[in-house]
């Protein structure tokens, strides 16, 4: 293995690097791990793109739900394009190693963007409970100018909670074997490397993680279980019923894993350590994949606003 600087010193930190290992316990098949997130990442990438696209261009799908959905679609981008590529370096090409700045630097961006995720589903809920229970205050409640400021509180209150976090694990000396049994700079694997106390960070990244996402996924089951109730008292529950199955589906697909996931990394031993990597990894690339199919293509407008995009001449009212 190749020897790393040592980083003990304050001012060669920025000279250190750390070392991938992927997915631990499944070093002997980086092929099949790669194909299998490489296709998440492409099907992502695509699914998104073309979501963006198609909201983007078609100046019709303004809708404050639309701008929600955009917002959606570019985290997706961000996050898997944030992970995916360094972990098909480090399984097709061997590409291990990564420099101490681009390790935080991804660490603050994976850990940013997942509060963003968990914010924009819940103000999804709470956009679908307006327009469901309160249909004739929509507008005024999330006009234009509401959805934007909503969109920025999401991002801000995501880059205030995850900002201390970062400052905690940079702060940490790595004066040892830097090898991050983790297929990318997840916040416990590489505080764990640190050759001092990380408890402040880790009691700061289970406290931030838990709030947040107790938070967002208790409103979001009472903003379906509102939505389910009024759709129940007009009898036209079907087609409700459809909709919030799809979305709590994707919505649990997101949370449960990295539900686990923490809490494993935080109370060790109880899943092994290729298991963890894994659930991280899933709870990174399977939301992405799934969110356009459920969010935005069940949408007759995007569909025909996409195939209108795909195929001008086809006549796609």
């Amino acid at each position: 293995m190749k020897i790393l600087p040592d980083s003990s010193d304050p001012f060669n930190r920025s000279s250190f690097s750390f070392i991938l290992v992927g997915v631990p316990g499944l070093e002997a098949f980086p092929t099949c791990l790669g194909i299998l997130f490489c296709s998440a990442y492409v099907l992502a990438v695509v699914g998104n793109g073309a979501v963006l696209l198609v909201l983007g261009l078609d100046r019709a799908l303004q809708a404050p739900s639309h701008r929600l959905l955009a917002m959606l679609a570019l985290t997706d981008v961000l996050m898997v394009s944030s992970v995916v590529p360094k972990m098909l370096g480090v399984l097709w090409l061997g590409s291990a190693e990564i420099g101490a700045a681009a390790c935080f630097v991804q660490m603050f961006l994976v850990h940013t963007l997942t509060a963003v995720e968990s914010g924009v589903l819940l103000a999804m809920a709470a956009d679908r409970y307006v327009a469901v229970c309160h249909p004739l205050r929509y507008q005024g409640v999330l006009g234009g100018p509401a959805v934007t400021r909503l969109g920025l509180a999401v991002v801000l209150r995501a880059v205030l909670a995850m900002a201390p976090l970062s400052g905690l694990v940079t702060a940490l000396p790595y004066c040892g074997p830097r090898v991050v049994p983790h297929s990318y700079c997840e916040h416990m694997a590489v505080a764990g490397l640190a050759c001092a106390s990380a408890r402040p960070s880790r009691l700061y990244s289970l406290a931030g993680s838990s709030l947040t996402v107790g938070t967002d996924l208790a409103l979001i089951a009472v903003s379906y279980g509102m939505i389910l109730r009024a759709a129940l008292a007009k009898e036209s529950c079907r087609r409700a019923l459809s909709t919030c199955g799809c979305h709590l589906s994707v919505v649990l697909l997101y949370y449960v894993p990295g539900i686990v996931s923490i809490f494993c990394q935080h109370f060790s031993g109880t899943v092994s350590a290729g298991t963890q990597v894994l659930l991280a990894d899933l709870y990174l690339a399977v939301p992405a994949v799934l969110n356009p199919l459920v969010y935005s293509l069940r949408s007759r407008q995007i569909r025909t606003a996409l195939l209108r995009a795909l195929w001008p001449s086809s006549g796609c009212a």
